[in-house]
């Protein structure tokens, strides 16, 4: 069997306010803004880490696919009201500095830095769309 090169590209999240969102993305994360697009009143907006050109997080509205029904989009609301509908885990190498930035930043803390039974220590976050956002610690 041949190995294949398969990278993650890109991944999305749910937004409700476009500006809050990316406010939280680019000022309080410090990832890269790569493209912002509006289309009907909507808009699409791609970041990223800026040492990870080839991946990047589109920001996008949760309903905007129009395969959608209304009870549909009535659920999607109601998940990410209770932020349970997406989330995303992220890494870095100093956790415990990048928990302080975040949280200095005004997000909402979720968990503080804690050592998992599961062999990773993480702290988790949710972005102003109500998104999960957790992040390990590099090891």
């Amino acid at each position: 069997m041949t190995v294949m090169d398969i990278t993650i590209h890109q991944t999305f999240l749910p937004h409700e306010d476009p500006d809050a969102s990316l406010a939280f993305y680019r000022d309080t994360l410090g990832f890269e803004v790569r493209g912002d697009v509006g289309y009907g009143g909507m808009r699409w907006i791609t970041v990223g880490p800026a040492n990870w050109p080839g991946t990047s997080i589109v920001l996008h509205p949760p309903a905007a696919d129009p395969g959608i029904t209304d009870d549909e989009r009535r659920t999607i609301a109601e998940m990410m009201a209770k932020g349970s509908y997406a989330s995303i885990i992220l890494a870095t190498a100093d956790l415990d500095g990048t928990f302080d930035q975040v949280q200095a930043g005004g997000a909402e803390v979720v968990q503080e830095p804690t050592e998992q039974p599961y062999g990773v220590r993480d702290c988790a976050f949710r972005d102003p769309a109500g998104n999960m956002i957790r992040i390990q610690e590099r090891r």
